[in-house]
């Protein structure tokens, strides 16, 4: 029991930079792009509906929690544990709310919200990767 709690120890001190560099996060990657493209597709047609960027951000991260838990947790950690669904909501709170910090701070230096949307992808995406593996998915 001793020796499984030091490895569990042992992985989830990992870097966050030697996690980006696994196969792991390029699959993680792979997945994303797909996920990213139904999100940010259902924010720009929010935004474009003249829905405002919280609310729109929102609807967007619901949807996209949904989708995104099973396709995540299958093809990237191999796990089809649905009782994960809510430590999985807490990473989509905390991304939502990074997001909405930061689309909050690029409005404030008048960036377009489709621009200010796009921006923000790639730091969301090692954000959730690293949140997913060390506090989801970090049975292995």
């Amino acid at each position: 029991m001793r020796e499984a709690q030091l490895s569990a120890i042992k992985k989830l001190s990992k870097k966050p930079a030697e996690l980006i560099k696994s196969s792991q996060f390029h699959r993680y990657l792979m997945v994303g792009l797909l996920n990213t493209l139904f999100g940010y597709g259902i924010f720009a047609l929010l935004i474009y509906l003249d829905f405002s960027y919280p609310v729109a951000l929102l609807l967007a991260t619901i949807l996209g929690v949904l989708f995104n838990f099973k396709s995540i947790g299958i093809l990237v950690f191999e796990s089809r544990d649905n009782k994960l669904i809510f430590r999985f909501i807490v990473v989509y709170v905390v991304i939502y709310l990074l997001n909405l910090a930061g689309l909050k701070l690029l409005s404030v230096a008048h960036v377009n919200m489709y621009v200010a949307g796009a921006i923000l992808l790639p730091l969301m995406a090692i954000v959730g990767f690293v949140i997913n593996k060390r506090f989801v998915f970090n049975h292995e």
